[in-house]
């Protein structure tokens, strides 16, 4: 068992040596159940020191293995340690002779305790239980303590979290932070006071875990402001090309913000709104994601996200709340008090935010950060989700089982956390945005301001998105003269077509001012569903975009795969070509040179006025704000439905169609939130069904009638009514009411 070792050669021979061993110990060492079964065997102090000896000598050996592999890979390496691995060398030297006769005296002991364990082991299997468990610790500095695992029904995972802390509590520095030391009184006072997954040990004071204790009542009353000025304290100091972009536009539409926070109307049913602390965390700038992220902001990269950013930060400053801005993962565990180490633990405190919007990235970020706490806290989490989650996406379990997993979703959060960028899906709440219209009213509205020329702006600030479209773009440079805001490296030539006038990339206030002056907004299929064609008629252009025919979804287009939707894209901006259609949007085949071509001559025969739909209007979003932050309430057992109630109307739909549809169809809108109200079997007779068979299911369809076999469905799983979502053998029983004002 002795070696020599020399620095040049002895190394590998170390590893063998090392490894072997290690493996071997690993493979005799004595698992948890049978220690307790050797504990209620009666074992002696002296075989339980033994024990002791024996497994600290694996975890020795272990960790000296672990540090022999690292510095011996590097020998493959260019560049090597040669000081570390001398120390190691040296260290292992003024202490192998010890380590030597230790691994000698227990292997001589191992073959004599096979028999032994292997008894107790078949003994522990014929023993009554016991009402508790004895683990025996092994710190340093605590070897005579014992320290009991109740089995308390209460506690079911109790003994499984101590089992798991003793092999591993190594493996994240925040156990050591939280005062872990691999004994068993430590983990089960963290067990008991921090993450409450066993019962607190007799002799102290009960303390619900730190970071569950309950926020204080809200003590004040959100008033509207008339300024914007705290806004901008919070993101003056940032350096970042992003948040630069965010303030820019805020303090270009301040003005409108505060002209439309003062025409809001009272609470109708004087509700008081609570001043809400609101923590942003712009998850997309955080970290690797942020730094590709924030690269692209002067490139031309995709600004969406920013716009409704922008937008949402003014207007809940505006309804009178406090925000904080984190923009990178160190930013947001400093302000949610999280433990140090690889998030494996709880936070320190209690969550200080009653509400946090982030978007997939920064939820990802919380869940690293936040440990056991996420769960208890998720409820106050909004999800800025530009195309939408559908039910069938979001819980992970009927996701993996039909079908519906993917890289977004699986959440198990409330569908309505999930905030959107349009009204995909009534499922999720829309957040939107605001067109950025330069007059407050339409009776402002003066066309000196708005003089426009025989031009037409091209939506494509990347030349790969031009690709494939000259003859589309051709037919319409008939008629007007076209314009482009290219992204154009420097030494690069251009791509695109010769007749095409390409200013470069723009600032936003340039960009608007061609807008202003333009007639025609021209889509060329791609990017899908941005904030731009409604800043565009909101500056009087006419949008003029390409219809998809078969419609894009995930199963034929790689933008959409992946993505946690079902919704079959019939144009570049579906929400703009079916509630603002002619004469503001005009959809055609970009296939077609005659139907482009009297689309375009349509075009310059008619003249408009800027419009914005009211829900891109600052009122609108400062009005669907605060009946968000006043009324959704996620953390209890219900999801409140506000307002006067609802006159809901039971339609059943065809077969193969979702319920957004079968509700718009009769100029209403479906509302999850009432599904509850009629999934009961006496809803399918009241409609007039008759059904041979009645069943209650985990299924986004239901609830729902098959005329096949005259099946009938019910709901079982709350999380999954969902508007969206149809089947050609299902015919769906939507709740559908009035739009709300």
């Amino acid at each position: 068992m002795r070696v020599a070792l020399r620095p040049q050669s002895g190394c590998l021979v170390l590893c063998l040596c090392v490894s072997v061993v290690t493996l071997l110990l690993q493979s005799l060492w004595v698992p948890p159940e049978r220690t307790r079964s050797e504990t209620a065997a009666g074992k002696s102090p002296d075989e339980k020191s033994d024990d002791f000896r024996f497994h600290m000598l694996a975890v020795r050996l272990e960790a000296l293995n672990a540090q022999v592999q690292k510095l011996s890979s590097k020998t493959d390496k260019t560049q090597t340690n040669r000081n570390d691995l001398s120390l190691l060398l040296q260290s292992f030297r003024q202490d192998q002779q010890g380590l030597a006769q230790l691994v000698e005296t227990e292997l001589q002991k191992v073959s004599q305790r096979l028999d032994q364990l292997i008894l107790h082991h078949h003994h522990h299997h014929h023993q009554a239980s016991t009402p508790h468990v004895y683990i025996r610790p092994y710190n340093s500095t605590g070897l005579n303590e014992k320290c009991e695992v109740p089995t308390d029904p209460a506690y079911p995972v109790c003994a499984e979290k101590v089992e798991f802390l003793r092999a591993r509590w190594q493996s994240d520095p925040c156990y050591a932070f939280y005062r872990v030391d691999g004994s068993t009184c430590s983990i089960l006072v963290y067990l008991s006071q921090v993450e409450d997954f066993c019962p607190t040990q007799p002799g102290r004071n009960h303390t619900a875990a730190s970071w569950r204790h309950k926020t204080p009542s809200y003590t004040k009353q959100a008033f509207l402001r008339d300024s914007l000025s705290p806004l901008y304290e919070v993101i003056s100091s940032s350096s970042s090309p992003a948040v630069k972009f965010i303030r820019s536009r805020v303090e270009r539409m301040s003005e409108s913000w505060i002209w439309a926070g003062r025409g809001m109307k009272p609470n109708r049913n004087k509700t008081v709104s609570p001043q809400m602390k609101v923590l942003l965390h712009l998850g997309a700038l955080a970290g690797d994601v942020g730094q590709r992220f924030e690269a692209m902001v002067d490139r031309g990269g995709p600004l969406g996200e920013l716009v409704q950013w922008a937008d949402l930060s003014a207007c809940l400053t505006i309804l009178g709340h406090n925000l904080t801005f984190s923009t990178s993962k160190r930013q947001l565990h400093r302000l949610i008090g999280a433990a140090p180490g690889q998030g494996s633990c709880p936070i320190q405190r209690p969550l200080t935010f009653d509400l946090i919007y982030t978007d997939y990235h920064g939820l990802a970020h919380l869940r690293r950060a936040m440990g056991l706490a996420f769960q208890h806290y998720q409820c106050r989490f909004r999800i800025l989700d530009s195309f939408g989650t559908e039910p069938a996406f979001n819980l992970a379990s009927y996701a993996h089982l039909h079908g519906y997993k993917t890289l977004w979703g699986s959440w198990g959060l409330q569908p309505l956390q999930y905030m959107t960028m349009f009204p995909h899906t009534p499922d999720n709440s829309f957040l939107g945005f605001v067109g950025e219209d330069a007059v407050k009213t339409s009776d402002e509205f003066k066309p000196e301001i708005y003089k426009k020329d025989n031009i037409a702006v091209v939506y494509g600030k990347q030349e790969y998105m031009w690709q494939g479209k000259s003859d589309y773009l051709e037919v319409i440079s008939q008629e007007l003269e076209i314009h482009g805001t290219v992204y154009q490296p420097s030494g690069r030539a251009s791509s695109l077509p010769g007749f095409v006038k390409n200013h470069g990339l723009l600032s936003q206030e340039n960009f608007l001012q061609l807008l202003r002056r333009a007639k025609v907004f021209v889509g060329l299929g791609f990017p899908y569903e941005g904030p731009a064609p409604v800043e565009a008629v909101a500056l009087g252009c006419m949008f003029l975009q390409p219809r998809f025919d078969p419609p894009h979804s995930s199963h034929n287009d790689v933008f959409y795969k992946g993505k946690p939707t079902t919704r079959q894209i019939t144009s570049q901006h579906p929400y703009s070509e079916r509630f603002v259609g002619k004469p503001f949007v005009w959809t055609v085949d970009m296939n077609n040179r005659t139907d482009i071509r009297e689309a375009v001559e349509s075009i310059l025969k008619t003249k408009v006025k800027p419009f914005t739909p009211p829900e891109f209007t600052c009122l609108g979003m400062l009005e669907r704000m605060r009946r968000y932050v006043t009324h959704q309430n996620f953390c209890g057992n219900s999801t409140a439905v506000w307002e006067p109630e609802p006159v809901l109307r039971v339609l059943l739909g065809p077969l193969g169609q979702s319920c957004v549809d079968v509700c718009q169809r009769s100029a209403l809108t479906c509302d999850p939130a009432l599904f509850h109200r009629f999934n009961t079997p006496d809803t399918f007779t009241r409609i007039g069904l008759g059904c041979s068979s009645m069943v209650q299911e985990v299924n986004h369809l239901f609830p729902s009638y098959s005329p096949w076999g005259r099946l009938c469905g019910l709901q079982q799983e709350p999380l999954l009514f969902s508007c969206a979502g149809s089947d050609s053998s299902h015919r769906r029983l939507c709740p559908c009411r009035s739009h709300r004002e």
